[in-house]
C-alpha cells in the first residue's frame, strides 16, 4: 500500500518483514530480512525491535525467529472461521426473525471478539468483525461472564469498570445478580449500557465438553427493537447452534 507521499506504510513494511520467513529457515539476521523484504536495514533493525515487544518475533542473539504470538493467532484462527461457517444459516435466520442486528463473539480475556456480523432492518449493531466489546456493558459479554470462573468475574468486578454511557450498570452487586438471572433463563439483555441508543440480547453458545464457546446476539435501536421477542428468538438460535456444533466435526485446534 503506497499513501499519499508515495511511501510504503509501516504495516505493509511488517508485514514484508514477516513474509521474509519460510517453512525452512531456521532464523535470520537482520542483514538476511532486509534483503529479502527489500528495506533498508536501518528501517529492519527498528521494525524488528517493535515486532520482538510485541512477540510476533523472538531474538537469539543476532538471530530472528518468528514468534510465539503469531503461533498462538493461527491456532485461534481456523476455529473462529469454521464457528462462522456453521453459524451463519442461523445467524441470517436470527436476523429475519427479529430484523435486528445479529452478532456472533467468541470470548477474550474480559472482552468478546466478534467473529460475524449480519446486518438487519436497521444498520444499528454494537461492532464489526474483530471489534471488542467489553464484558460488563454489553450482553454478549454478560453473557460470558455468567459462564465464567468465579475467580474471573470478581477480578473484573473489582476494577474500575467505565461507564460506557449515562446507562451501563458498573454496581457489582446488580452485576451478580443479573449474572444469576443470565445463569437461569439463558438470556443477557441490555439496553443503552455500551451505546446509548441501541439494547441487545445475547445467549450462550456452548461446546461439546459444556464450557462456553461463543455468544449470539442481535441489537437494535432502543426504541423500536423488541426485547422479549427477540429473547425468544435468541435463546432458540444459541441452542439450535449448540446442538449443532455438538453434531458436526470442527477441526481441532
Amino acid at each position: 500500500m503506497i499513501d499519499d507521499t508515495g511511501a510504503v506504510s509501516v504495516l505493509d513494511r511488517m508485514t514484508a518483514i514477516l513474509e521474509a520467513f519460510d517453512e525452512s529457515d531456521h532464523g535470520l539476521r537482520i542483514s538476511e530480512l532486509a534483503t529479502r523484504a527489500d528495506l533498508p536495514k536501518s528501517t529492519v533493525s527498528r521494525l524488528v525491535s517493535t515486532l520482538v515487544r510485541e512477540r510476533y518475533l523472538e531474538r537469539e542473539g543476532q538471530v530472528i525467529h518468528l514468534g510465539l504470538r503469531l503461533f498462538e493467532l493461527g491456532q485461534l484462527a481456523h476455529e473462529p472461521r469454521e464457528l462462522r461457517g456453521i453459524a451463519l444459516p442461523l445467524i441470517a435466520d436470527l436476523r429475519d426473525a427479529t430484523g435486528g442486528t445479529v452478532s456472533l463473539a467468541i470470548p477474550d480475556g474480559h472482552e468478546m471478539v466478534c467473529i460475524a456480523v449480519m446486518h438487519g432492518s436497521t444498520s444499528a449493531g454494537l461492532t464489526r468483525i474483530g471489534g471488542r466489546l467489553p464484558a460488563h456493558a454489553t450482553a454478549l459479554g454478560k453473557t460470558m461472564l455468567a459462564f465464567s470462573d468465579d475467580v474471573d468475574v470478581e477480578e473484573l468486578l473489582a476494577s474500575a469498570l467505565p461507564l460506557r454511557t449515562p446507562h451501563t450498570d458498573v454496581d457489582p452487586a446488580s452485576l451478580r445478580c443479573q449474572l444469576t438471572d443470565i445463569r437461569q433463563h439463558g438470556v443477557a439483555a441490555e439496553v443503552g449500557e455500551f451505546l446509548a441508543d441501541v439494547s441487545s440480547v445475547a445467549s450462550p453458545v456452548f461446546a461439546p465438553s459444556g464450557s462456553l464457546l461463543a455468544a449470539i446476539c442481535a441489537s437494535g435501536p432502543s426504541d423500536s427493537f423488541d426485547l422479549d421477542r427477540s429473547s425468544a428468538a435468541v435463546h432458540a438460535a444459541a441452542l439450535a447452534l449448540t446442538r449443532r456444533i455438538a453434531t458436526t466435526r470442527m477441526t481441532p485446534a
